[in-house]
């Protein structure tokens, strides 16, 4: 009900966000700005339960067959452009894109053909997976951020997700041998009977042994996913969002988005925050100044859509203007901070003229401050942006996703 009236007073309509099966065969993304890549690798060798996003049980020959046809929907999706387009960062996600280790040159390479990437290469890394060998080849291929899936160093939070016990020795050895720019490791918060001090004997783990940059997310109760775990209750969840960001605020470590603070202010690693994108592989988004896709989530049906030399896309959203305004608000307001000169520049009219009063109230009851260039949230705007965040979460992309999982390609669906 909270995401449904939000959407309906900031985008000043009853419509809901109504997705079909209609797509475009060609994408216009040259002028569109801030352009960035995601790759999505949907292979792991186990599945954990608590995991909401698009993967299944690795075999070598069918990660092979997808990553060729994942090469071909980048040459039908990107071959008619004359001339090489300027983005700025590449992140590859899954799944687990290290078990493509040995092909991930490949992508890169036909990716280079079409785009000049100016803000490096990501690849998300399961902690058995950060070893010599595999460090070795993602220097070696031009790979210059890591982010680790580590979710605790505890045994009992590992065992509460699911997740066998693991020694990080050589893990932490080979991030001595092997340097990025970013190193960030991923951890979950709001798990049962986790404490500050847990999530701060975690956080200087992370920081003490090679990591520059962490994320702190909140565990989320997907309803198609299989676990069992307990979710905390909404002031507990305050408690320990507000404790882990002034703990990480006293240590000096800045704060680059509602979940994330680095050790160096240069460190980052976020696929999401980026003002348009291109999405390959199944599953993934794509973002233009006009339209979302998604695509299929099923791989056997990416692979032969794919062969039919036609697009793998599922669902398309046709933007209002709103529509794409509230988009691109909620995602930039992720990174704590929205800039006034930036905003006007995407939508050529200014923030204050199309959302005058909901910043007026959102200063008056403490949910950010505003000076020349920016709005910046407070503590308690994080933590609402968070709690908002979690409705999002499961009125929209819970219904979505839990769909998709099950149907490749739908006729409609409307959130």
């Amino acid at each position: 009900m909270i995401a449904t009236l939000s959407r309906m007073w900031l985008t000043r309509s009853l419509k809901p966000f109504r997705f079909t099966n209609d797509y475009d065969r060609k994408l216009h993304y040259i002028n569109s700005s801030n352009l960035g890549l995601y790759v999505h690798i949907p292979f792991c060798k186990s599945i954990c339960n608590f995991c909401p996003y698009c993967k299944e049980i690795y075999t070598k020959e069918k990660c092979d067959r997808y990553i060729d046809s994942l090469i071909d929907e980048i040459n039908y999706v990107c071959g008619d452009t004359k001339e090489k387009k300027k983005i700025t960062s590449l992140y590859f996600g899954g799944g687990t894109p290290a078990l493509a280790v040995d092909r991930l040159n490949d992508i890169i390479e036909v990716l280079n053909k079409y785009f000049e990437i100016t803000d490096g290469i990501g690849v998300e890394l399961h902690p058995e997976n950060v070893c010599d060998s595999t460090l070795s080849i993602l220097r070696k291929i031009g790979v210059t951020k890591i982010s680790i899936g580590i979710q605790s160093f505890q045994d009992k939070f590992l065992d509460i997700l699911g997740r066998g016990k693991f020694d990080y020795s050589n893990m932490l050895n080979s991030l001595k041998k092997y340097k990025f720019d970013t190193v960030s490791m991923d951890f979950i918060f709001a798990l049962p009977d986790q404490t500050i001090d847990d999530l701060k004997k975690d956080i200087e783990m992370a920081f003490s042994n090679g990591a520059n940059h962490i994320a702190v997310y909140p565990f989320i109760d997907f309803d198609f996913t299989k676990s069992n775990v307990k979710a905390m209750t909404k002031r507990e969840k305050r408690k320990l969002l507000d404790e882990i960001t002034l703990y990480c605020e006293k240590k000096g470590y800045h704060r680059d988005s509602i979940w994330t603070f680095a050790k160096e202010k240069n460190a980052k690693y976020s696929s999401m925050t980026r003002d348009n994108f291109l999405g390959f592989g199944c599953s993934a988004t794509t973002v233009l100044d006009e339209q979302f896709k998604i695509n299929t989530f099923s791989v056997e049906d990416y692979i032969n859509r794919i062969a039919d030399k036609d697009m793998a896309t599922s669902l398309t959203i046709r933007f209002t203007k709103r529509q794409r305004m509230l988009y691109y608000l909620f995602w930039t307001a992720y990174t704590t901070r929205i800039n006034k000169k930036n905003f006007e520049s995407f939508f050529g009219v200014s923030l204050k003229r199309m959302y005058g009063f909901e910043l007026l109230i959102g200063k008056m009851v403490g949910f950010f401050t505003e000076d020349d260039d920016e709005y910046k949230m407070t503590l308690k705007g994080a933590f609402y942006y968070h709690h908002y965040e979690n409705y999002y979460t499961l009125a929209y992309i819970d219904k979505m996703w839990g769909i998709m999982r099950d149907v490749a390609f739908p006729e409609k669906i409307e959130l």
